[in-house]
């Protein structure tokens, strides 16, 4: 992919909710090839805010058939970006932005007949909502399973258009709303995606059997409650697709390995390929990670979150070996492939190679 930026104009600002917007995006047409996607994945956008450039990602809310590029930012306490787009965000506005890029992402085939089910909270509907539509459209013989829990339905973000999708894939589309603050009849959809609730959505509306792949996203403890009644229930990870846009903090425990393991490492010698460029760097254990020590040697890799979960600052180790302290962001091909994430990770050995442009 590339790890250019490029300048993306912002020709609609829709609400969706109180606390969330749709940013409908144009890319000049030079480099529109670029920002083809697939379903599920995301932008990396950089933007300097009151002196200080911010990256975070946001992923496509829209098909790849439909032509545009879409994004949904749901404000956040504290959140900076999404604070700005949300009150400042205006049409004409420009939005610098990396190719689309993760592994959130599924292989549909129009001969398939498959069975897919989703679990999103709150803002964790966007990636989910591009795989639904891309799964039904695709796919005439496919059939989509769709939890998606929120504190009222104020918040939903997308209502109407889900809505639209029930409606046009009836026999196809199951949509079921989980509220935490408000009541209705049926006891099941009144609370939060948690594991009992999970446990009573695997015995009375979807059979996990029969389902060939489950896609989860929104908060931790949701995403952690259904991957856990899965596993619990025998279905295999390679059927578990998981998207986090946050992490839980690193244990005391985990920090001092992590740290340990980044003095042991003073010293070691790095060769990096960035733009085609080869630079040879050498491991500071004060900068922390490889990304850190690869942009202090004055090359501009990429990066976003810095917390292992967006894989922007994915790299492939072609030689020697490196640890990292977390994964959320790589999918098990990518590891078996040799990439690992390089804000996370750390020289274990002499003669570590590693290039971004693989």
């Amino acid at each position: 992919m590339s790890h250019d930026f490029h300048p993306l104009r912002v020709v609609e600002v829709k609400r969706e909710t109180p606390d969330s917007v749709c940013v409908r995006l144009e890319a000049p047409l030079e480099v529109a090839p670029l920002f083809a996607f697939k379903a599920g994945q995301h932008l990396t956008f950089r933007r300097e805010i009151d002196g200080e450039e911010i990256r975070r990602n946001y992923s496509l809310c829209v098909s790849p058939n439909e032509g545009v590029l879409k994004i949904g930012i749901k404000q956040i306490a504290g959140g900076v970006f999404s604070g700005w787009a949300n009150e400042s965000l205006t049409v004409g506005d420009t939005l610098d932005a990396m190719a689309p890029h993760g592994s959130f992402t599924w292989n549909f085939a129009p001969h398939a007949a498959q069975r897919y089910a989703a679990f999103a909270g709150g803002s964790g509907i966007t990636p989910i909502l591009s795989l639904i539509k891309t799964a039904l459209e695709t796919e005439p013989r496919s059939h989509f399973t769709l939890c998606y829990g929120n504190r009222t339905s104020a918040g939903i973000m997308f209502l109407e258009e889900l809505a639209g999708l029930k409606d046009r894939y009836l026999d196809r589309l199951a949509l079921y709303h989980f509220l935490e603050d408000e009541e209705e009849e049926i006891a099941l959809f009144n609370g939060r995606l948690d594991r009992e609730r999970c446990e009573e959505i695997f015995t009375t509306l979807i059979t996990p059997e029969g389902v060939d792949a489950f896609f989860i996203c929104g908060p931790g403890p949701m995403m952690d409650a259904v991957e856990q009644a899965l596993t619990a229930r025998g279905v295999a990870k390679a059927r578990i697709l998981i998207e986090r846009f946050t992490t839980a903090e690193l244990s005391a425990a985990q920090l001092a390995a992590a740290r340990a393991l980044e003095e042991k490492a003073a010293g070691l010698k790095m060769s990096v390929t960035l733009n085609g460029r080869r630079v040879n760097v050498t491991f500071d254990p004060e900068k922390r990670s490889i990304l850190d020590n690869v942009r202090a040697a004055g090359l501009p890799a990429p990066f976003a979150c810095k917390g292992g979960v967006c894989a922007t600052c994915r790299a492939k180790v072609t030689a020697g070996k490196v640890e990292m302290k977390v994964n959320y962001g790589l999918s098990p091909q990518e590891l078996a492939d040799g990439y690992v994430l390089t804000c996370q990770a750390t020289p274990v050995s002499e003669g570590v190679a590693l290039s971004y442009d693989i």
